[in-house]
């Protein structure tokens, strides 16, 4: 393709530049602040998808883009690649995770019970409009009061009532012999693995890769394809197995002792589905960075889709891992914008060659008028 620069150069490119930051609110730590307090599970959506656990650096991408998803995540995947690899975190069970927020649809008891945690799935979906009349002193008296939580309790501490290691539902069903048993494998260096940052996935995908692509996937992608599986494009009915907000503890080893330790924690959700259509369970799995419990539970529909013998594109792993990559698929999709005027010409010449070669050609006896 032959682009050309626009019309004005430099110059008209910075009074564009410009001018988007203009429509926006004043760049500020004010308002970073406010972003990353206000917003978590926008700031936890960009983080996931950009691959980098640094909630400060999101909502700032967030702020400067003026709220452009797509932006942002670009904004933070530029920025980490720019980064040092300093260290490999230890690997991280289910067990090991402080959950919040646990729930299995597939039964009521399960070990550890059930914790519902933070949620709207149970609440009234009306808009607060009372606090846009602060006059309206009456209807704001009428609402519910707005949960709080103390200035001076620490932002990671998980209330003592939380059971911090339930055993994973999927482990339970593996004892009774409902799914299949976990092959034993020698335990893994982390620096071993596959990077999907560093190096593109050859298909079929390693498994770390395919998880790796899921865990950092455009959210709306994921749940499109999902749930045109849900809908009866797909093979699969799954149930959600167990579902999970928890925070994580990033465990290193220290180089001198070689001790592990942690360094802090960070947010995770995951999800399990089983399909019982089968001879035996099947399970799908996605988990990412920050809670995003949406497309958490397509992406695991997708993992248990992708593979299958039919030609829906749910069932294709290139597809699928392909077209929910965030930053590519935004990318071509914004290269329409781009000057195409030479390839455009050489397709409308194209056409009027057709169309006077067909003036032209002289019409059989037979042919249709």
């Amino acid at each position: 393709m032959a682009y050309v620069a626009a019309r004005g150069g430099e110059a008209a490119i910075l009074q564009s530049e410009q001018l988007h930051q203009l429509l926006n609110a004043p760049l500020s730590l004010a308002t970073v602040r406010m972003i990353e307090a206000s917003l978590p599970y926008l700031v936890d959506r960009v983080m996931g998808e950009g691959s980098l656990y640094a909630p400060e650096l999101a909502a700032l991408a967030l702020a400067q883009t003026g709220g452009d998803l797509y932006e942002a995540v670009l904004l933070l995947r530029a920025y980490r690649s720019t980064q040092p690899r300093l260290a490999y975190a230890e690997p991280v069970t289910q067990t090991e995770l402080l959950t919040v927020r646990r729930i299995s649809a597939s039964f009521k008891d399960i070990p550890g019970g059930q914790i519902l945690g933070p949620s709207l799935d149970y609440s009234h979906r009306l808009l607060r409009l009372d606090l846009l009349d602060q006059d309206n002193q009456a209807h704001s008296a009428s609402a519910p009061p707005a949960a709080t939580v103390s200035s001076d309790a620490p932002v990671d501490e998980v209330p003592p009532s939380y059971d911090p290691s339930p055993l994973a539902v999927a482990d339970w069903q593996r004892s009774e012999g409902l799914l299949a048993a976990v092959p034993e494998v020698p335990l893994t260096d982390p620096a071993s693995l596959p990077d999907l940052t560093r190096e593109p996935a050859d298909f079929p995908a390693p498994r770390a890769h395919r998880l790796q692509a899921l865990a950092r996937a455009d959210t709306g992608g994921v749940l499109a394809l999902g749930y045109a599986s849900m809908r009866g494009y797909g093979l699969a009915h799954p149930t959600v197995n167990e579902l999970r907000l928890a925070y994580a503890d990033v465990r290193l080893r220290h180089p001198v002792t070689g001790e592990a330790f942690s360094i802090g924690r960070v947010r995770v959700s995951q999800c399990e589905v089983v399909d019982t259509q089968a001879t035996e369970l099947r399970l799908g799995y996605t988990a990412t960075l920050g809670w995003n419990e949406v497309k958490c539970i397509a992406g695991a529909m997708l993992d248990l889709e992708m593979d299958a013998p039919q030609p829906h594109p749910a069932h294709s792993e290139e597809f699928v891992l392909y077209h929910t990559e965030p930053v590519e698929a935004s990318g071509f999709c914004i290269h329409y914008k781009l000057p195409h005027y030479v390839t455009f010409q050489s397709g409308l010449d194209a056409l009027r060659d057709a169309r006077a070669t067909a003036a032209d050609t002289p019409t059989e006896p037979g042919d249709a008028q």
